[in-house]
């Protein structure tokens, strides 16, 4: 009768691999004996060595912060009197030093967490406020850093501001350099990459156009890239190599939003099946989904905390708390709700199909301070170029609608987008006193996405010739790409 080996070679198994782990020969956990090499040479041994595991998420982090920390002394040594040599001085300076450090490190992170809102848009001084922000003196405000075929639906940056990715109606996404204008494309693979990813058949109809991408987000790392579009499906992208790497299933509609949470491997995609689902990027892995809107979601943001706000056709706002599964609900009275961003944890602002832009607290369930007409159609844009072939959509001119917000993140700079021919750049002011224009930028175009630079020296804007979401509105004078316009700091 055989016998379970589990039982009777349990003692044996034990003693074989005690003996392998206390071999002298075998001190490397990841070569020799232990991955079946007894008897290896310099080759083998070369080989085992490229089989090292990566580093943990734990272990980078920990080298970035010793990297971060060593650089940010010798800046200050750097910027100490370099007359003062002597030694009697040197501990007190080395102490003075890592002081200095340590309340820039602290400051950064307040700033990081959203509990600090850096003064870059307005700064107070004794008895006036000025604009920390100077009007930029190019008379041709943004210039064309990368070239589309179809309108540009979707832009985000990278966190080191180094990176851009920009995506189109007819579904090509580029990756482009900042500095150089540099581009490259990111190649779709054939339908069979595509189902050996995890991508199904998507449900109704497929056309032509159904890689038509909406939607754009980078992890905070750098390391993934997601797209969305009318496919119904949100695809990873691998950065560093431009490969497809996987594709999510699962929503009904499609998926018009998308967002990372920052510091995390957690991705957030708002879909026209009114839903948001939480799909966790490391692991590959879908992890739950948020209901609550009655209509199209359109936009989402997302920090650092477990909170979504998102934005639908339903004429509300709702905040989402993740991790205690209770939700805000902000309604809007007269008009629908296109787009919304987080100032920070306890503020945010919205765009809607009037113009408006609100400025809405986390206490309150009505705005606490609403720019009416915020984009008022520029007479100099419209001289036969701009039109709106008749359809203005719940009574609004299409080219007036605030179709795009962004805020520099843990400050007071904001951006809204329309296609009235410019970008405007809000002072949001303190404790909700409310939000104060800075200048006009001009740019002919639907402004359908706007991303801040981290450093809020440079904003880069996404621009085509008709909406994001649809065709109600065309600029024939407008250039599809991606533009950028310097902002110089005091």
């Amino acid at each position: 009768m055989n016998r379970d080996p589990f039982f009777s070679n349990s003692k044996r198994r034990k003693k074989n691999e005690d003996e392998v782990i206390e071999s002298e020969e075998e001190e490397d956990f990841n070569g020799g004996m232990l991955n079946g090499g007894g008897e290896s040479g310099e080759e083998e041994e070369e080989e085992q060595e490229e089989l090292v595991p990566e580093e943990t998420a734990g272990e980078k982090r920990q080298r970035i912060a010793k990297a971060l920390v060593e650089k940010l002394r010798a800046n200050e040594k750097e910027l100490e009197d370099e007359d003062d040599e002597e030694g009697d001085r040197e501990f007190e300076k080395e102490g003075e030093r890592d002081s200095s450090v340590a309340k820039k490190l602290m400051q950064q992170q307040l700033e990081d967490s959203g509990r600090l809102r850096r003064a870059i848009a307005s700064r107070m001084l004794t008895f006036t406020s000025t604009p920390r922000v100077q009007k930029p003196e190019s008379v041709d405000g943004f210039e064309v850093l990368v070239k589309h075929r179809q309108s540009v639906t979707a832009v985000c940056l990278s966190d080191d501001d180094s990176k851009g990715f920009s995506a189109s109606k007819d579904g090509m996404i580029l990756h482009w350099d900042v500095d150089s204008g540099k581009a490259e494309k990111y190649q779709w693979p054939n339908e069979d990459i595509l189902r050996s990813h995890g991508a199904k058949n998507p449900e109704g109809r497929a056309t032509k156009h159904s890689r038509n991408v909406l939607a754009l987000a980078v992890s905070t790392d750098g390391r993934y890239l997601a797209s969305g579009g009318l496919d119904r499906h949100v695809h990873l992208w691998d950065t560093r190599t431009r490969e497809h790497i996987q594709a999510f299933p699962g929503h009904k509609g499609p998926v018009s939003s998308l967002t990372f949470r920052k510091g995390s491997s957690e991705l957030f995609s708002g879909s026209f099946d009114r839903s948001i689902k939480i799909w966790n990027v490391e692991d590959r892995a879908y992890m739950s989904t948020l209901f609550g809107h009655q209509s199209e979601v359109l936009t989402i943001d997302c920090l650092w905390q477990e909170r979504v706000l998102a934005v639908a056709r339903d004429r509300s706002m709702q905040l989402f708390k993740v991790h205690d599964e209770s939700r805000l609900i902000f309604r809007s009275s007269t008009s629908s709700l296109e787009c919304c961003c987080f100032i920070d944890n306890s503020e945010f602002l919205s765009g809607s199909d009037d113009g408006n832009i609100a400025l809405w607290g986390i206490q309150k369930k009505k705005p606490v301070y609403i720019v009416k007409n915020a984009h008022a159609l520029s007479t100099d844009v419209n001289n036969g170029e701009l039109k709106d072939s008749g359809r203005n959509y719940n009574g609004h001119i299409a080219s007036s609608w605030v179709s795009s917000l962004a805020v520099c993140r843990s400050s007071d700079l904001a951006a809204s987008g329309a296609g009235n021919g410019s970008v405007h750049l809000w002072a949001i002011e303190g404790s909700g006193k409310g939000i104060r224009p800075l200048y006009d930028l001009p740019l002919i175009g639907f402004v359908n996405s706007l991303a801040f630079a981290k450093s809020g020296k440079f904003l880069v804007a996404g621009v085509g010739q008709e909406p994001r979401l649809g065709r109600w509105g065309c600029n024939s004078a407008a250039r599809n790409g991606v533009a950028i316009q310097q902002l110089k700091l005091l």
